[in-house]
């Protein structure tokens, strides 16, 4: 949107929808649960406006803004065409209405805005241990959030995840692996941090507001099928830069990388979706 780049955060929410849309399955009338909801709930505001029956959305700290979501209500009804054009056939017209209807006729209040996007929202929560029922989500989903996430925690979610998700459910995540810093300062490359050790990265990152945890595109499609995941779909972005300056030697690792090939050192980020692999029961024998 505008507060964090125009549209990016319901961009996102489509990108996910039309993931799961590829993969053979329909996210119509489901239930979505996001991890990291962060200062607007925009994503699960997508997916409410397509056609999602719910979204829990779970949250760390409570970041949400009452003042955020109000103005970017106020720009979605400005720019009302704009955003159809974005979602096109995908939209439902009777949920834009309402939400239009809602943002020039309702006091605005956080609570009445969740309601009608069927949005639960969970802070101080932990997605690693909810409270929710096994087999009561559909979709597990976040974007660019696991790479800010310890890889212990990780484990934790996506272990709870397996649990109360449904036996034909999906988890859809996009990763960014890139160093977060070369986002506002172009003059170092998106894999600058990995020229660190552990203990200088901690004094640069080693905050809530920054930390990532440096794990590569192996490390996670590792982690998934670790903890007893099919990987479904992994489609990565790898950065050209990136790849030349290792192919060159002219970028110096920590040795903790200089075992990871250049082509995974060089991915930039990607989407990663798998799928639990259910355990059946021996049968009985029969005397």
């Amino acid at each position: 949107m505008c507060l964090f780049g125009k549209n990016a955060s319901l961009t996102a929410g489509i990108e996910t929808w039309n993931r799961i849309k590829e993969l053979g399955y329909d996210p119509s009338e489901r239930v979505f649960l996001e991890v990291g909801t962060g200062r607007v709930p925009l994503v699960p505001l997508a997916y409410w406006l397509m056609g999602a029956k719910k979204t829990i959305t779970i949250d760390l700290n409570p970041y949400l803004r009452a003042e955020l979501i109000k103005k970017s209500l106020q720009y979605i009804s400005d720019n009302n065409e704009e955003i159809r054009k974005l979602f096109g056939s995908l939209m439902h017209e009777n949920r834009i209405d309402d939400l239009l209807y809602f943002n020039r006729n309702v006091t605005f209040s956080t609570s009445p805005f969740l309601d009608l996007c069927r949005i639960t929202y969970i802070a101080p929560g932990d997605a690693g241990n909810t409270i929710l029922l096994p087999q009561s989500i559909d979709y597990h989903t976040s974007y660019t959030v696991f790479e800010h996430i310890p890889i212990e925690i990780l484990r934790k979610i996506i272990n709870e995840g397996s649990r109360i998700i449904s036996d034909n459910g999906l988890f859809i995540h996009r990763i960014d692996y890139s160093d977060h810093f070369s986002h506002s300062d172009k003059t170092i490359s998106s894999i600058n941090f990995l020229k660190f050790s552990d203990d200088e990265w901690e004094k640069y990152a080693g905050n809530r507001y920054m930390y990532m945890n440096r794990l590569r595109h192996d490390d996670y499609i590792l982690l998934f099928q670790s903890l007893g995941h099919r990987i479904l779909a992994a489609d990565t972005d790898v950065d050209e830069q990136s790849q030349e300056l290792l192919r060159t030697g002219s970028f110096r690792l920590n040795e903790r990388f200089k075992s990871k090939s250049v082509n995974v050192l060089s991915i930039r980020g990607a989407w990663i979706a798998t799928q639990k692999r259910i355990v059946f029961p021996k049968a009985c024998r029969t005397i």
